[in-house]
C-alpha cells in the first residue's frame, strides 16, 4: 500500500506519462462510476412514478456512489496529471463542478415547489449539463492517452453510451407517465396513494402530473438532441456502425431494467424503438458522405414514420405530428453545423493533447 501510495499520488501537471495498464484502471474507474450513476437514475424515474420523494431513497443512493467515485477521479486526475491533457481535465472539473451545484439546488427546488417530478427542471438541466460536461472530459482524456485499436474503440463505444443516455434522459418522463396515465384511468394505478394525494395538493392533475411537457418536446428532443448526439458519436469515433451500436445497447439496457423493475413491482415505461431507425440512418448517411442538411431531413421523417407505427401499438408517448416540419429542418441545420464543424481545424485541435509534461520523480518501477 505504501508503495501505492507514493507511486500513484504524486503532485504533477496534466498529461503525464501513463502506461497501458493504468489507463484501463482509471477509465474502467470511469465506466463503473457512470454505470453506478445510469443505474440510479434508471431507477429513480421508475421510484418516482410509484412513492414521494426522499432524498435518501435507494436510487438517490446509487446515483450519489456513482457521483462519489467521480469525485474521486477527478480529484485524482488534478492531483496526478495521469490520464488527462489540460483540456479534458478542465472539463471534467468543471463537470462536476455544475453537478454539485445543481445538487443544492434541486433540493431547494423540492422544498420550494414540492414533488417537482418532471425532469424538464431547470435545476435538473443543470445536472444533466454537469454530467454531460464530466463525460465530455472522459472522453477526450481517454481518446487522447489510449493507444489506436480494439480496447480505445471498446471504451469510447461505453463513455459515448452513457453520454446518449444522459441526453435521452429526461425523455423517459413521458415514457413512464404515458403507461402510469394509462393505468390511472384503467383504475389500477402503479402510484401509491400518498403520490397521488400529494399532486392533488399541489394542484395538480392526474395527466399534468405524469405528461407536464406539450408533445412535441419528446419528439424533438429525441432526434435533435439524441439523434443529434449519435452523430457525433459516428464522426468522432469513427466505426462504421457506432450509433447504431450505442442506440441498440442503450435500447437493450433499458428493456433490462424495463424486467428487473417491473419484477419487483416498479411502473414499467415504454422503450423509443424508433431510436434504432434513426441510428441505422445515421450510420448509412455518415458512411456515405451525405450533406448533414439533406440527411437531416431524411431520418427525421424516417423517425416519424416509424413512430406512426410504434404509436399506433400504444407503445410511444403522444407526439405531435405536426412537429414534423421543424424538427426536421431544425435537425438538418444542426446535422450541418457539425458537418461545418469537423470540416474545420477542431477535429486536429481534439485529437493534439494541450501539453505533454515531463514525468517527475517517483518511485515508479
Amino acid at each position: 500500500m505504501r508503495w501505492l501510495w507514493s507511486a500513484y499520488t504524486t503532485p504533477g501537471p496534466p498529461g503525464r506519462s501513463t502506461t497501458p495498464t493504468e489507463l484501463r484502471w482509471i477509465y474502467t474507474a470511469w465506466l463503473g462510476a457512470f454505470g453506478l450513476k445510469m443505474l440510479g437514475s434508471s431507477w429513480d424515474v421508475s421510484w418516482h412514478f410509484m412513492w414521494l420523494r426522499d432524498d435518501l431513497a435507494p436510487p438517490h443512493l446509487l446515483n450519489s456512489a456513482g457521483t462519489a467515485l467521480v469525485i474521486g477521479l477527478v480529484v485524482f486526475h488534478s492531483y496526478t496529471g495521469y490520464g488527462v491533457d489540460r483540456r479534458a481535465l478542465r472539463l471534467m472539473q468543471c463537470g462536476i463542478g455544475l453537478f454539485l451545484v445543481a445538487v443544492p439546488l434541486d433540493i431547494i427546488n423540492h422544498r420550494i415547489n414540492g414533488l417537482d417530478i418532471t425532469s424538464w427542471s431547470p435545476s435538473h438541466a443543470l445536472l444533466y449539463i454537469g454530467t454531460a460536461v464530466m463525460l465530455a472530459g472522459a472522453l477526450r482524456g481517454w481518446w487522447l492517452s489510449a493507444a489506436p485499436g480494439r480496447v480505445r474503440d471498446l471504451v469510447s463505444l461505453g463513455l459515448w453510451l452513457f453520454f446518449v443516455e444522459n441526453v435521452l434522459f429526461p425523455n423517459q418522463h413521458q415514457e413512464y407517465g404515458v403507461l402510469s396515465l394509462r393505468a390511472y384511468d384503467a383504475g389500477r394505478t402503479t402510484a401509491e396513494p400518498q403520490l397521488l394525494d400529494f399532486a392533488a395538493s399541489q394542484g395538480q392533475s392526474p395527466a399534468t402530473f405524469m405528461l407536464p411537457v406539450p408533445s412535441w418536446v419528446h419528439p424533438a428532443w429525441l432526434v435533435c438532441a439524441g439523434l443529434l448526439s449519435l452523430v457525433v458519436a459516428r464522426k468522432v469515433v469513427g466505426l462504421r456502425w457506432t450509433a447504431t451500436t450505442i442506440a441498440a445497447t442503450y435500447l437493450a439496457y433499458r428493456a433490462v431494467m424495463w424486467l428487473g423493475l417491473v419484477a419487483i413491482g416498479f411502473p414499467p415505461s415504454v422503450l423509443p424503438v424508433v431510436l434504432v431507425v434513426g441510428a441505422v440512418l445515421v450510420d448509412v448517411a455518415v458512411t456515405r458522405r451525405v450533406p448533414g442538411w439533406a440527411a437531416g431531413v431524411g431520418v427525421a421523417a424516417a423517425v416519424y414514420a416509424g413512430a406512426v407505427v410504434q404509436e399506433a401499438l400504444g407503445l410511444l408517448p403522444p407526439w405531435n405530428w405536426w412537429s414534423a416540419l421543424p424538427v426536421a429542418a431544425g435537425f438538418a441545420l444542426l446535422w450541418a453545423g457539425v458537418d461545418a464543424l469537423t470540416g474545420s481545424r477542431w477535429p486536429a485541435r481534439w485529437q493534439t493533447a494541450d501539453e505533454t509534461a515531463d514525468e517527475p520523480e517517483t518511485v515508479r518501477v
